[in-house]
């Protein structure tokens, strides 16, 4: 079994926040895949189902995003999931806009929602990092990923979210540079 997490804020006003990339990759796995309704549990909106022959959960945690890993090892402990079966889909300024990168552990690059998972389940699973690119303008980072896409990088997200969805069974298998190389390349 596995375990998707989604980062996000779960204020109305957040829902298009750049921070808020995990959030909208959830909703679209559910919708997709036909996940059960999301309930809330742990802390967080929780969804299970089955993708091709695998059990999944997906969460998105609601306890802000600087607090995520308290809910993400409330579910694993209550689940008997090991933290390496753990798939974390989260923004990150250092990547490119519309590129992705996918890798097992490391370190959380000043991320707050990575820290605190880091802080509560170690650092041994795996995350789906999406590039959001840096700020154009002078402006403060928690300014910047705080603020909704443009209109034409939704757009954008839209495709990266689809074309991560097609390639879901290479995730379900793990193969994070396979996973990485096919969502870029289309």
């Amino acid at each position: 079994m596995l375990l998707f997490v989604g980062l996000g804020n779960p204020t109305p006003n957040s829902e298009n926040n750049r921070h808020n990339v995990g959030f909208k990759i959830i909703d679209s796995i559910n919708k997709k895949f036909g996940l059960s309704k999301q309930k809330p549990k742990f802390k967080g909106l929780l969804t299970t189902g089955n993708i091709e022959n695998k059990k999944i959960y997906a969460i998105k945690p609601l306890t802000f995003m600087n607090n995520s890993g308290i809910c993400i090892r409330e579910l694993l402990e209550y689940f008997k999931i090991d933290a390496e079966n753990v798939i974390v889909f989260h923004d990150d300024l250092d990547i490119e806009f519309g590129k992705i990168k996918a890798k097992f552990g490391g370190s959380d690059a000043g991320h707050n929602g990575i820290a605190s998972i880091d802080k509560f389940i170690g650092k041994d699973y795996s995350r789906i990092r999406i590039g959001i690119g840096k700020p154009k303008d002078k402006i403060e980072t928690a300014d910047y990923v705080l603020q909704n896409f443009e209109e034409d990088e939704s757009v954008e997200i839209e495709k990266i979210i689809e074309n991560m969805i097609n390639s879901i069974s290479i995730l379900l298998e793990k193969k994070l540079d396979l996973f990485s190389s096919t969502v870029n390349n289309k």
